[in-house]
């Protein structure tokens, strides 16, 4: 059995301890908060610790799977835990992960550990599509369209905002740039052209409506780029109609081969919910993590290092087998 520790117990925590009960190889061992230990209720018998203890369980974990945010949690938390422990993470700033990996790398070296950054679908599984399509189409472009589907930053910036008491946002491609790509065209789209935004909002009593619709609007590096849409709403109809999180994409490599005909490779997501299929994902690799600590394998890896066969409980002669 694989033993799992789970640092953090938010919407992905939770989505771990789900995933872990449908895999026979793993069970959970501890949860870690940073909350007061008593007041967490879970939904397993796993021990419930204070992430300040987590040291108090190295040698009991095989993997630590880690869930906090990219933001300010991970670049610290990966690092830190990764001396003690094998870890895997799901940092998805994009343009910091070189950073990160670095950091991450020495830590889990210095330690004689395995660990894992940046692992669920985007990054996670669209970059290993992204990887094969552009090997096998090397002259080709690459587009990626995320939604339709709640993006839980955005949603989290619009909440900020003075006079705003709830919000979803809703990221959904344009049908126009999507039947585009899939033509073979080899389209150049801007930012706008791409996606748009749509964000439900309910405001707090006497709140300027128009004035956090234009804040919104014209949020730099979150909605100004887009075409907007804002709807205010009742906190009844928040959460009768927009409790989920539900995402998903498309990742399309549209390419040309020696002769001159076009091939067009596409994978694409439709999921409920975005935070459990991310921690899905994440215990599959987690059995990776396992397996290369086993055979000494240290350092920090991504889904490019991984053989697909350390991802499945399957042995390699099932596999030939049954799937080959």
């Amino acid at each position: 059995m694989i033993r799992i520790g789970i640092y953090g117990y938010g919407n992905l925590g939770r989505g771990i301890e789900s995933a872990i009960s449908q895999n026979s190889d793993m069970e959970l061992v501890a949860v870690f908060t940073r909350r007061d230990p008593a007041s967490l209720k879970i939904n397993s018998d796993a021990r419930v610790m204070s992430a300040s203890d987590a040291l108090s369980m190295v040698g009991k974990i095989d993997v630590m799977i880690i869930c906090g945010g990219s933001a300010t949690d991970l670049p610290i938390q990966t690092p830190e835990l990764a001396r003690h422990f094998n870890v895997i993470d799901s940092f998805d700033t994009h343009a910091k992960i070189p950073e990160h990996f670095d950091n991450v790398d020495a830590s889990a070296k210095a330690g004689s550990h395995t660990a894992m950054i940046s692992v669920g679908w985007d990054p996670g599984m669209f970059s290993l599509n992204r990887m094969y399509a552009g090997a096998i189409l090397p002259e080709g472009k690459d587009y990626t369209f995320w939604g339709k589907g709640v993006s839980q930053g955005h949603s989290d910036a619009i909440r900020r905002i003075d006079g705003v008491a709830d919000a979803k946002q809703y990221t959904i491609p344009v049908d126009e740039a999507l039947t585009s790509v899939r033509s073979g065209s080899n389209p150049e789209l801007t930012t706008r052209q791409k996606h748009t935004r749509e964000c439900f909002v309910v405001a707090k009593e006497g709140a300027d409506l128009a004035r956090i619709e234009n804040e919104i609007k014209t949020m730099p590096n979150y909605f100004a780029d887009y075409d907007t849409t804002v709807h205010f709403i009742s906190k009844d109809e928040l959460d009768k109609n927009h409790s989920g999180i539900p995402h998903g994409g498309f990742v399309i490599r549209s390419g040309v081969t020696g002769n001159g005909n076009k091939h067009i490779i596409e994978y694409s997501l439709k999921l409920d919910s975005n935070p459990e299929f991310t921690a899905s994902v994440i215990v599959a690799y987690a059995r990776a993590v396992a397996r290369l600590a086993s055979e000494g394998s240290f350092g920090c890896k991504t889904v490019f290092d991984i053989a697909p066969a350390y991802l499945s409980p399957k042995s390699s002669a099932q596999l030939r087998k049954e799937l080959l």
